[in-house]
């Protein structure tokens, strides 16, 4: 069973676009590292509001691309532009649509 986790972060005002390129320039560091889903989305109605839903192989594969110098490097980047306000939920990924076969 593959591991899932969406998460939301509030950008200090007008920061939202900087964070979020950040957050892009990750997503082929994070297909190498284990993660088959990166998804970074923006609230229409909340102009600071960033939500990211991730598939990973495992937990194991998560945690260990936190631990990836070009990760932290990103966190540094964006922790200053951040409220400190986060969101989590981790999840079992039972399947769905683009979810591969190989890990439902």
């Amino acid at each position: 069973m593959a591991f899932g986790y969406v998460g939301s972060m509030r950008a200090r005002p007008g920061r939202r676009a900087e964070v979020v390129a950040i957050l892009l320039e990750a997503t082929d560091q994070v297909a190498s590292a284990g993660c088959s889903l990166y998804a970074v989305g923006v609230s229409e109605t909340d102009p600071d509001l960033i939500v990211v839903s991730e598939i990973w192989r495992s937990r194991e594969h998560h945690a260990a691309s936190r631990q990836l110098p070009e990760t932290r490097a990103a966190i540094e980047r964006a922790m200053p532009m951040l409220t400190g306000e986060f969101t989590g939920q981790e999840l079992n990924v039972v399947g769905g649509l683009g979810v591969p076969a190989a890990l439902s």
